[in-house]
């Protein structure tokens, strides 16, 4: 294996980068946004070890990362490699913890070879496909678990009201709040996705943004309100739901891809003020926050797919080329569950 590998190496002596080329701020993402350069590979020095990446992942925040309004990851300069997570192979190693043929996550971002000495690089050693690390138990699984448990608190009876529920994150969260002995009601856009969320990922009930007034959808399948509020979303699918909510509900912020799509800021809700009228709480959050907690995070989502009361789907794409292009299915509603690109 470790002389394939070299092979590998051998055939290919220049890599790819993708670079950026503009911060999108207060627009959508557009392909020239990113530049596709060729760079020398690297040798590793050492301590220090060469990574073939092997599988992309994307999230809707690298957005906020590109037009540097995230201030909790540092700022991307022009010209700096696009931000992301991979899941990587070690082609060769000089690093006494990493040996050839070994799979590693992290992020390493988006370029088809990289040196690193080991730092927020970790090994895969999972049950589950490698691709698991970039999905249900990467960023979008702990995302779902610490929202909807750490700031969410379901309640068995509890009726939970997701947006962006066919999503990555948003489908995990809906299936956690069933096992947790909730009622969830998911917020999707179109008749497939619906029926994806009743069918396969357990929802209860599924409303269709597109399918008439969401407001009356809303009331129809949460009559006496939600008592967790968990939103992807953001504009007027969050003011829907904040216009729904039981006493001392709990509204949890955790993304708002409509700002991505449309540009600039997310409408505020105009109706906030239900907040007080139902003695109700809203909150955001950063997953890193609770990154002490991820190993057991992981096990308990692990065990839990292995059971079968927990699934999750990955769309995955294919070549290099097309990262810029992988990244904005995010923002148009084309990807079904986590957004994957295989080099």
């Amino acid at each position: 294996m470790v002389g394939l590998i070299e092979t590998e190496r051998l055939r290919m002596p220049t890599t790819r980068q993708w670079l950026l080329n503009a911060h999108p701020r207060g627009r959508p993402v557009r392909l020239d946004d990113f530049r596709l350069v060729t760079a020398d590979i690297p040798s590793p020095g050492d301590g220090q070890m060469l990574l073939a990446t092997r599988y992309l992942g994307f999230d809707p925040a690298q957005k906020g990362w590109m037009e540097n309004i995230a201030d909790y990851v540092a700022p991307m300069a022009m010209g700096d490699v696009m931000r992301g997570s991979a899941i990587s192979e070690v082609v060769a190693s000089r690093h006494p913890d990493f040996m050839p043929g070994d799979w590693v996550v992290g992020t390493t971002g988006w370029i088809e070879h990289h040196v690193a000495d080991g730092s927020g690089i970790e090994k895969i050693s999972t049950t589950l496909p490698p691709t698991a690390m970039l999905s249900i138990l990467g960023i979008t699984g702990l995302t779902a678990w610490c929202g909807l448990f750490k700031r969410g608190c379901p309640l068995p009876g509890d009726t939970v009201l997701v947006s962006g529920a066919a999503g990555a994150t948003g489908s995990v969260v809906g299936q956690l709040a069933r096992i947790a002995g909730a009622r969830v009601v998911g917020i999707a856009g179109g008749a497939e996705k619906c029926r994806w969320l009743v069918e396969d990922a357990g929802f209860d009930a599924a409303i269709d943004y597109r399918a008439g007034s969401l407001a009356e959808q809303i009331a129809a399948q949460c009559p006496d309100g939600a008592d967790v509020v968990f939103d992807n979303v953001g504009g007027r699918i969050l003011d829907a739901m904040l216009g729904h909510l039981a006493n001392g509900a709990r509204a949890v912020i955790c993304g708002g891809i409509s700002r991505n799509v449309n540009g600039g800021l997310p409408i505020g809700p105009t109706n906030y003020f239900n907040l007080v009228f139902r003695r109700a709480s809203m909150a955001g959050f950063i997953v890193l926050d609770w990154a002490n907690e991820f190993p057991a995070i992981r096990a308990r989502l692990e065990g839990l797919v292995r059971d079968g009361r927990l699934t999750y789907r990955e769309d995955i794409q294919h070549g290099f080329e097309n990262a810029p292009a992988t990244l904005m299915r995010l923002f148009t509603g084309q990807n079904r569950g986590k957004q994957l690109l295989k080099l």
